[in-house]
């Protein structure tokens, strides 16, 4: 457990070496990465895995701007600071890739190569077409307070187990959800993050991100679309590169482990 702050993080921090920092996304905990500390703890990296705010073992504040991705950047630098790492590679999924790219973006100093897996540059794919909408519906369910929460719980969780029907890890992701905060927490993400009003918003004005990067989706997402991730090369000023997993759903860290620890390794080895 580490202090950053003001909240208690769990942080699995396994082997030794150049230090790669993990981050998922919803619904998951540190738990998404599992196979692949396994993979780069056996090939001398030390991979540390944290369970972002408000998910698993880590602290859950109540209000929703504190799940802004801002303050999400700031968690991820001082968990480096915590542990004593001034620069690491930093792969991320979901919503961690999110904060992933924005930790790239504003200290660049301390990110040495990045994997953003799913989720693109922040406003990369400019404004929402047909099929963005259409896979993203879930969204606007979710920033009604207190109706999201009982709606998905329904008739033994029915709309979230349509929603995550691809999810390998289901009934383990609906176990966690159902501990006392859980799910709002998770739900604050989208609220803080993605307002009905911000769907037209302007492209947000980041700086490019400078380090070495790597951007993986998969053929199976049935949320983020591929020209979000593939036109996030545009906001890249160092070396890109873009890999297409088939077969795979959302999750590809539990679905094609193998395919994307080889990547992995390849890329973070230069």
């Amino acid at each position: 457990m580490i202090e950053v702050n003001g909240l208690r993080f769990f942080v699995q921090d396994q082997g030794s070496g150049t230090p790669v920092v993990l981050l998922h996304g919803f619904p998951d905990t540190s738990r998404l990465w599992r196979r692949q500390v396994e993979a780069l703890a056996g090939a001398g990296y030390r991979a540390i895995a944290p369970d972002l705010r408000g998910r698993g073992r880590t602290d859950r504040p109540s209000a929703v701007g504190d799940y802004a991705l801002r303050l999400m950047v700031e968690d991820v630098t001082g968990i480096m600071d915590a542990l004593g790492i001034q620069r690491a590679h930093v792969v991320a999924h979901d919503w961690g890739a999110a904060v992933a790219w924005l930790t790239a973006s504003l200290a660049p100093e301390r990110v040495d190569r990045l994997v953003a897996i799913s989720v693109g540059f922040p406003g990369a794919a400019g404004k929402p077409d047909l099929e963005s909408l259409q896979k993203g519906w879930y969204r606007l369910l979710f920033q009604f307070e207190g109706i999201a929460e009982d709606l998905v719980q329904r008739d033994d969780w029915y709309l979230m187990r349509e929603l995550l029907a691809t999810y390998p890890d289901l009934e383990q992701c609906l176990r966690d959800l159902s501990e006392p905060g859980a799910l709002t927490a998770s739900l604050n993400w989208y609220r803080a993050n993605l307002p009905v009003e911000r769907l037209l918003g302007p492209v947000p004005e980041l700086p490019p991100v400078q380090a070495p990067t790597l951007g993986i989706w998969s053929s199976g997402d049935l949320y983020l679309t591929e020209q979000a991730m593939v036109r996030s090369g545009e906001r890249v000023s160092g070396p890109w590169r873009y890999e297409r997993v088939e077969g795979a759903s959302h999750w590809v860290p539990l679905d094609q482990p193998q395919v994307l620890n080889a990547l992995l390794l390849d890329f973070l080895a230069g």
